[in-house]
């Protein structure tokens, strides 16, 4: 019951049957069943996946790679929205922490204050890598139904993308702005270093040690597959699950 058949141009092919809350679309010209798409979502037809169409804790989507406004909060992998994310930005190149920052280590899952907390590793201890993982996952961030995203779809996303740096991942259906990130050592907020312009982006795959996965990008480059140090402040852009 629910099946349907589709004629591919040589022969029929069952679909199998969607469940509530679906809707069915065509990704690569085959009828697929997929989540919805809300106000603020955003669908690559390539890969058939839904997105947030801006960053978390941006006001608007971006309207260019340089939009401070689309930039967004930066977070510590692994930690919820508990207001150590926080940046106001002023301009396309300037920000300000909206917290202040400590060195000493959460020795749980929710540390107890706002502080950005300072390490070249993590900033929990003991490391927990249980955290960010799907939409259930212990402080994901993401607004319900929606979650981090893998290596592995991040890898996908950018494969489809008219070239590999910031103009292409600003001309993807995402529109991902350049915002930088902040330093976990001293919390200092990074966009321009060495004649480049830097973003990052956390995925939820979990690397060696005190390390996770991350979408990077520059003006002349992108790669995914990487790790960065947890205490590190990167930007986040959710996948709908």
């Amino acid at each position: 019951t629910g099946d349907m058949l589709y004629w591919n141009g040589s022969a029929w092919v069952k679909v199998a049957a969607g469940g509530n809350g679906q809707v069915l679309t065509f990704v690569s010209n085959v009828p697929t069943w997929k989540p919805i798409e809300g106000k603020t979502d955003v669908t690559n037809l390539t890969t058939g996946k839904i997105w947030m169409d801006r960053n978390l804790g941006a006001s608007r989507v971006a309207t260019s790679s340089d939009d401070f406004l689309a930039y967004g909060n930066l977070y510590q992998w692994g930690r919820g929205a508990d207001g150590h994310e926080l940046i106001n930005w002023s301009d396309a190149t300037t920000g300000v922490a909206a917290n202040t920052t400590t060195s000493t280590l959460s020795t749980t899952d929710a540390p107890a204050n706002v502080n950005f907390i300072l390490q070249s590793g993590d900033w929990r201890n003991q490391t927990n890598n249980s955290l960010w993982q799907g939409v259930n996952g212990v402080n994901n961030p993401c607004p319900a139904g929606y979650r981090l995203p893998t290596d592995s779809e991040w890898d996908a996303e950018r494969l489809s993308w008219v070239s590999q740096n910031a103009v292409g991942a600003f001309s993807s259906p995402l529109k991902l702005p350049m915002a930088g990130y902040r330093l976990g050592t001293d919390g200092s907020l990074i966009r321009n270093a060495y004649g480049f312009t830097f973003s990052r982006y956390w995925s939820s795959t979990v690397y060696y040690g005190t390390h996770s996965g991350l979408l990077s990008l520059t003006d002349i480059s992108l790669s995914v597959g990487g790790a960065m140090a947890r205490a590190n402040g990167l930007s986040v852009r959710c996948i709908k699950d």
